[in-house]
């Protein structure tokens, strides 16, 4: 099974790279999700380290259950020839209705048939009131009108 786009990365493939990432974490599908890394995919989350497939799976389950409403907006930061760097916000609320913009940014590396094997990920919850909101489309993608990061002034 290969995942295009392969490495070694060019700047338009890495974005691509980053939109299809962005686009499925946004549908938030652990088992979906966790398709696009490797069997023993190393990951670091904020503070959690972990491995493999199946804690993949269960994080993001964790992490969509509490961060209600999520909407994220991914963007390139640099590329080389089997590793991007990325740097994202995102919106959620948590069961009380209290709003945040978590900003990040995210190290990843790839094998040779496009399944990532690392994620280094630091995030950063900015408590936010809900009319400072800047992410209003419906759940699921990001549709393509929609402005990025760097179109929002974030």
């Amino acid at each position: 099974m290969t995942r295009p786009p392969l490495p070694p990365f060019t700047v338009e493939t890495a974005v691509q790279k980053v939109r299809m990432a962005e686009d499925a974490w946004n549908r938030r599908d652990p088992e979906g999700v966790a398709l696009a890394y490797t069997e023993d995919s190393r990951w670091r989350n904020r503070a959690e380290f972990f491995q493999g497939r199946p804690a993949i799976i269960e994080f993001l389950k964790r992490k969509w259950a509490r961060e209600l409403d999520y909407r994220l907006i991914k963007e390139l930061w640099a590329v080389t020839e089997n590793r991007i760097a990325v740097r994202f916000q995102y919106e959620w609320h948590d069961d009380s209705g209290n709003w945040y913009r978590a900003h990040g940014n995210e190290q990843w590396e790839f094998d040779t048939v496009g399944l990532m094997r690392r994620r280094e990920a630091s995030i950063n919850d900015v408590p936010i009131r809900e009319g400072d909101r800047l992410f209003h489309w419906s759940l699921g993608p990001r549709p393509a009108d929609h402005p990025g990061l760097t179109q929002l002034g974030l």
